[in-house]
């Protein structure tokens, strides 16, 4: 297929970034056709490749995983602040694993966990973090009892959109991730409940929860992690159009 005859097919089928993705699926190893139906079908284009760019990092994605957002670079940038080699760091409802390997890349020596209850995001994140502990399980029970009072950073993207708003996403995320990586419950902050309820039992002194939410909730998500007994920030990155919160254990 001709370069011209790929873009016009990525074109038709409302791809913005029609001439990009056609030189994205060019280069990808095998025939083009397969892809291109693929892409034509609605199959998110990471998920096509096989990968995504994340903090520079080429993240192994399979179908029916969740994609990385960029986005979420605002998580392991300041999760990386003041981390050392050896500190165990924490990725809850990890996907991918895209998180932990790039806070493997920017501070070498971690003692990385990650864990997701949805197996096929466990293995996934296996073959992006193969020398890390990939955890099976809902939250801090998939976790060794070992690491309680330990864990030095838990970052978490767990899901926030609220449920009532997963029909206005995109189709390629609707149709193509998981919902439990998607919906966070009547206000998108169902996990946020459960992870700031029991962060403080797992965190080290001056331990930090650093978890990704929508700018509409950070009064609501500010207010649960202050009630859970931690002392909370919220940090924005406008380039990257997101929000974090970032709760630290009062007696660090």
């Amino acid at each position: 297929m001709t370069p011209d005859r790929l873009i016009a097919a990525l074109r038709a089928a409302g791809c913005v970034f029609a001439e990009d993705e056609a030189a994205l699926l060019s280069n990808a190893p095998g025939p083009v056709e397969p892809l291109l139906g693929r892409r034509l079908a609605g199959e998110p284009l990471e998920q096509v490749l096989g990968w995504a760019a994340f903090d520079g990092l080429r993240i192994t994605v399979r179908p029916g995983v969740f994609v990385p957002r960029r986005r979420s670079e605002l998580l392991v940038r300041l999760a990386a602040e003041g981390l050392r080699p050896g500190d165990v760091v924490v990725d809850l409802c990890c996907g991918s694993g895209a998180l932990a390997a790039a806070l493997a890349q920017r501070v070498p020596g971690l003692d990385l966990h990650a864990a997701d209850r949805d197996p096929a995001a466990v293995a996934c994140a296996r073959l992006n973090l193969p020398t890390s502990s990939v955890w099976t399980g809902d939250l801090f029970d998939a976790l060794p009892r070992r690491l309680q009072g330990g864990v030095r950073a838990i970052v978490a993207n767990a899901p926030y959109v609220p449920s009532d708003d997963i029909a206005f996403m995109p189709a390629e995320a609707r149709d193509h991730e998981p919902l439990s990586a998607l919906d966070g419950g009547l206000d998108g902050l169902a996990v946020h409940r459960r992870i700031g309820a029991e962060a403080a039992d797992w965190l080290a002194p001056g331990g930090r929860l650093l978890i990704e939410v929508a700018p509409a909730q950070v009064e609501a998500a500010t207010a649960l992690l202050g009630a859970a007994g931690l002392r909370v920030r919220v940090h924005t990155d406008d380039a990257l159009d997101a929000t974090a919160v970032v709760a630290e254990t009062v007696n660090g």
